[in-house]
């Protein structure tokens, strides 16, 4: 029985986990699930953006560890593949956080470029309450997103954040009411979604570069070919042509 279901708004595709349940909890199967999606999103040209949410009551409640078996470190990499598959997709992504998002869950919300919190959202890493270290990169993502000092203070001390508060540190990008979330999500995808899918690409790998580039000389430099390898694309010319005409 499917735990992941995939529809379409025009160029965006909307992944919801559907195991409420058990509060879409991550198991090995939703996992490969997720993985097989976003291989069949990536290779669909009509797909220009992704939003990735939960069933209510929660958005994913972490990782169901009772699957991992003999062979722990090849069950959690099972667990891993999900979040991992999505946050190197090319695709730009929003993460519409509508519950509860705790430990694994959180990894799920952090692998997207953007999050979107309603106002039933908390973030809970929750990994030492449980006596348990972190796992898939979370203290890397976690402190890349939103600094040090509240990655030590949400993992090493426990605190969890509501939406205004996750908004106030960076966790999220804005907060809405629960039932507006989707929609705002599905809009906002949509403006990227418009974009052609070579630049959008583009994009996302610069944004990923940038953080280890030390000099403005060094930015302006690594974006010079794909800005003007962009130049060169017909859709820019289609689009320069109808902004002109426009104006004129």
């Amino acid at each position: 029985m499917s735990q992941l279901i995939v529809e379409h708004h025009d160029r965006v595709a909307v992944l919801t986990l559907d195991d409420p349940g058990r509060r879409n909890a991550l198991n090995v199967d939703l996992c490969d699930e997720m993985v097989a999606a976003l291989d069949s999103l990536e290779a669909d040209d009509s797909v220009g953006a992704l939003v990735v949410t939960g069933q209510p009551p929660a958005f994913c409640a972490g990782a169901d560890l009772t699957q991992l078996g003999e062979a722990q470190d090849e069950g959690l990499r099972r667990i891993y593949s999900g979040f991992l598959r999505l946050a190197a997709t090319t695709i730009p992504s929003i993460a519409a956080v509508n519950g509860a998002a705790v430990g694994a869950g959180m990894n799920l919300a952090l692998a997207c470029d953007v999050r979107l919190a309603g106002r039933s959202a908390r973030f809970d890493t929750r990994f030492v309450d449980l006596g348990l270290h972190p796992g898939g990169g979370h203290t890397w993502m976690m402190q890349r997103i939103v600094g040090p000092q509240t990655a030590a203070a949400t993992i090493l001390f426990g605190q969890a954040l509501g939406p205004e508060d996750a908004e106030k540190v960076g966790l999220v990008w804005r907060t809405f009411g629960d039932d507006e979330l989707l929609d705002r999500a599905i809009a906002m995808a949509a403006r990227a979604a418009a974009a052609p899918r070579g630049v959008a690409r583009r994009v996302k790998e610069s944004l990923a570069t940038m953080p280890s580039v030390d000099r403005h000389d060094e930015a302006v430099e690594l974006e010079l070919a794909p800005q003007l390898w962009s130049i060169n694309q017909p859709e820019f010319a289609e689009r320069l042509a109808a902004l002109k005409a426009r104006i004129h």
